[in-house]
């Protein structure tokens, strides 16, 4: 299970008087994804699942199921802000520029 971890944890807020919580392997992702009420489980829902599920069985990388997953993260907006902030150096600047 060790190389199913992901590079870095996404970071999931669920609002003030929360606890932030750390999705840091695929497993983890699938077992958030398994909770997810029926009735919110739209497309961007159902490939985060698929990417998952590929990842388990070797057909992905877990870094691509990451990406799946925060996508869905974001959407759903329970992505923390700072955990979307691209790591290194890189000026602030460059990081609005992206979300442009």
């Amino acid at each position: 299970m060790d190389r199913l971890h992901f590079f870095s944890p996404v970071r999931i807020t669920r609002g003030q008087g929360h606890p932030l919580e750390e999705v840091d392997s695929v497993a983890e992702a699938m077992v958030f994804l398994r909770k997810w009420p029926t009735g919110r489980r739209g497309p961007v829902y159902q490939c985060a699942l698929n990417c998952c599920s590929a990842a388990l069985s070797g057909q992905m990388s877990p870094e691509e199921a990451r990406k799946a997953f925060t996508g869905f993260a974001r959407i759903t907006r329970l992505l923390d802000d700072e955990s979307a902030m691209p790591m290194g150096s890189e000026s602030m600047g460059h990081v609005y520029a992206l979300r442009r």
